[in-house]
């Protein structure tokens, strides 16, 4: 998500030429605008395919359902069950 917030970043920069983006030449330097938005799709790309996405979406449905559980507990008086150490 970051690279595309880079492209995002330097094609407004060069739209409202700010700095010494502003001064790059679409032709010359198309690389350098082209490169944070190639990298973003290699990433996808990579997450997708290794599972990196899935695990992430998982672990954050893991997350949810234990914060309700652990709300419905406390609404019904329920103290949470502390582990004992042995």
């Amino acid at each position: 998500m970051y690279f595309l917030g880079i492209g995002l970043l330097l094609l407004l920069m060069k739209y409202l030429e700010i700095g010494p983006v502003g001064q790059w030449e679409w032709g010359e330097d198309w690389m350098l605008f082209a490169a944070p938005f190639a990298l973003a799709t290699a990433w996808w790309a990579w997450a997708d395919w290794s599972g990196y996405s899935k695990k992430k979406a998982m672990e954050k449905m893991e997350l949810r359902k234990q914060e309700r559980l652990a709300k419905n507990r406390e609404a019904m008086g329920m103290a949470p069950v502390k582990k004992r150490k042995k």
